[in-house]
């Protein structure tokens, strides 16, 4: 499996740096993160400057919530991605418009929520965006998914359900105040339970917030929870 990081969750609000911390780890993954409304514009205008060259893998990580500007507007000024052909994540919530979503194809990944949010969170949920944007693929959150079901039996149903969709895996701890953290032994031994079900074609992105010299402690706990189930437990 291919595994990297996002910029938002290693250097908040500067993807500069955050990349620079990736490639240092040489990692083939990457998620170029504008989280926040007011980060799109500064990244999409940077990204023919960007030292990307190194990786097999990147992806794009819609703002989560729209203020200022709508569907449309946010669509067009992610052009330059969508030209790349990068994934493109997406939380459903900010999903209203589906005619101008659709054009997006398989691009658009539509990302399960945790329980801040009312839509997205469950398959059910997850399967009335699917009906109305049929192309879009699956981003897989498994710590949102464990926050909204710690027996992990809604993160086996959305894996089953909707795994030839799957593009990209996120990966951290989500604590119940849905704040991202640090991978740890509780977390990794539930989703071991469902390692088996990540396609291993997806992409694994790390959404752990550490420190440079924390990544690759981190990277070798992605592998064992991936490793889990696949005949090799180490």
């Amino acid at each position: 499996m291919v595994v990297g990081f996002s910029t938002g969750s290693l250097a908040l609000g500067n993807f500069r740096l955050g990349l620079q911390m990736v490639r240092g780890q040489r990692t083939k993954a990457i998620e170029l993160s504008a989280l926040r409304e007011e980060e799109l514009q500064s990244l999409v205008d940077a990204i023919d400057s960007l030292p990307l060259d190194d990786f097999t893998y990147i992806s794009f990580h819609a703002p989560s919530r729209l203020v200022r500007l709508t569907e449309s507007e946010l669509i067009e000024i992610m052009q330059p991605v969508i030209r790349r052909c990068w994934p493109i994540i997406v939380h459903p919530d900010v999903i209203s418009d589906f005619e101008a979503w659709a054009t997006l194809g398989s691009q658009l990944c539509v990302e399960n929520m945790d329980k801040r949010k009312r839509v997205g969170r469950t398959a059910l949920e997850l399967q009335w965006y699917f009906d109305r944007l049929p192309e879009s693929q699956l981003c897989f959150d498994i710590g949102h998914a464990r926050q909204i079901d710690p027996t992990m039996l809604e993160a086996e149903k959305i894996l089953r359900q909707f795994g030839e969709r799957l593009k990209e895996v996120h990966l951290s701890l989500v604590t119940s105040s849905s704040s991202h953290e640090r991978l740890k032994y509780e977390c990794m031994v539930a989703f071991q339970r469902v390692a088996h079900l990540i396609n291993p074609d997806a992409a694994i992105i790390l959404e752990t917030p550490v420190i440079e010299s924390e990544m690759s402690d981190e990277l070798e706990k992605a592998a064992a929870i991936l490793n889990y189930g696949r005949g090799d437990s180490n």
